[in-house]
């Protein structure tokens, strides 16, 4: 059963920027991650999800109900971090939390207390003096309190040191355990590997790729350091035609995508020492998608 669904959605900005024929689900229970760089569509998208921006062409659903028409009753049961952070500066990070709660109209004290002391957040503090990581633990506190079955998540480890991510992170292994139904785009390659059951890339505004970690994996150039008994004979290897990376000393890096064949042909003619396959990370995928110029921070 798919909780969240997106179908054929357009939202044309002009100068080729926006979201264009965008379709993509996501199951009950499943953590799905949405990559792209900065002006890639990922936040356009969730803000058609949250209702914010009605759609141009297609639709979304959450919970078989209509993103725009029916976005109070989404919102109900629903956990929500944006990607830039907006809050009543006014007030402290307790009064924002009861604020937040009461207009849910739930009792989320519990689970709150948790997650404060979880995130060692200084809730007594106002909101205008916060840190940027101090804010987005509020968010992050906000979003998960009151044990929602859904949460779409814009970035959701923006500004916090490591030890938060990897708290953040094991709170999301926590949910998917609890077969919470996750939407989560960021740029932690990591966290995306930790939690995520399927990937998709998103490359100006379109669907570049959509899989499983491993699958996408699978499926992209692979590196092997070739390892030979000297340097004289690793050039000659190297010279050998196939598609070289680099040369240091007596080891040569070779990426493979469709032609392993020729690879090992070219070894069984020389003395190799060694082979190793470097595992390949989510970063290194989404950047055979978008090139070395382009960081997605």
């Amino acid at each position: 059963m798919n909780v969240i669904e997106i179908n054929s959605l357009t939202r044309d900005y002009g100068e080729g920027k926006g979201i264009f024929d965008l379709s993509f689900s996501v199951g009950k229970g499943e953590v799905f991650g949405f990559l792209g760089p900065n002006g890639a569509g990922k936040t356009t998208t969730i803000r058609h999800l949250m209702g914010f921006i009605k759609a141009k062409k297609g639709s979304c659903t959450v919970g078989g109900l209509d993103c725009w028409k029916q976005s109070e009753e989404i919102q109900k049961n629903l956990g929500y971090i944006p990607g830039e952070m907006s809050f009543f500066d006014d007030m402290t990070g307790m009064e924002f939390l009861k604020f937040t709660s009461k207009y849910r109209g739930v009792n989320a004290n519990g689970q709150m207390k948790k997650l404060i002391e979880r995130f060692e957040l200084n809730a007594g503090g106002k909101l205008k003096k916060m840190s940027k990581g101090m804010k987005q633990k509020v968010g992050i506190i906000s979003a998960f309190m009151h044990e929602p079955e859904v949460l779409i998540l814009d970035e959701p480890t923006s500004g916090l040191d490591p030890l938060m991510q990897n708290r953040f992170t094991e709170l999301v292994i926590e949910e998917k355990s609890k077969g919470k139904t996750i939407l989560m785009s960021s740029h932690m390659f990591e966290e995306v590997e930790r939690t995520c059951h399927r990937v998709a890339i998103i490359k100006d505004g379109r669907l570049a790729a959509m899989d499983s970690v491993d699958a996408l994996k699978a499926e992209q150039v692979k590196q092997y350091i070739i390892t030979l008994e000297n340097s004289k004979l690793a050039e000659s290897f190297a010279a050998e035609g196939l598609h070289i990376k680099g040369v240091e000393k007596n080891r040569v890096t070779v990426t493979v995508k469709n032609n392993i064949g020729e690879l090992i042909a070219v070894m069984n003619r020389y003395p190799v020492t060694n082979i190793s396959a470097p595992g390949q990370s989510l970063e290194e995928i989404f950047m055979q998608y978008y090139g070395e110029g382009v960081r997605n921070d």
